[in-house]
């Protein structure tokens, strides 16, 4: 089993990317403690500390789109995880599949 506390030995908080399982799609990225990785596992649901409100939040808990962890990965500085889920719904709270729909030309 993976110790939870290496994942943060640089902060009580990192960053989680939500890919879709099967396409690989960037769905959205979010931020997480070690509360809301531990409950991620229990439930195989994805958790998330909310910056703005300062609480956890289950993804779809208000929605319905929940995102369903089919299997998570960590970076190789142990400081940011990759979860790959299949979503219920669209990913973002604007109604999009995908929080990564605004273009910036370059």
């Amino acid at each position: 089993m993976f110790d939870l506390d290496q994942l943060f030995q640089k902060s009580e908080l990192i960053p989680v990317i939500i890919q879709h399982a099967d396409t690989n799609e960037v769905l959205m990225l979010g931020f997480t403690n070690k509360e809301a990785v531990e409950l991620t596992l229990k439930t195989k649901t994805a958790w998330f500390w909310s910056r703005s409100r300062q609480e956890l939040w289950n993804k779809g808990a208000t929605s319905g789109n929940f995102l369903h962890v089919q299997r998570i990965m960590t970076d190789c500085d142990t400081d940011t995880l990759l979860y790959f889920c299949y979503p219920d719904g669209p990913t973002c709270h604007t109604g999009a599949k995908s929080c990564f729909f605004r273009k910036i030309e370059v």
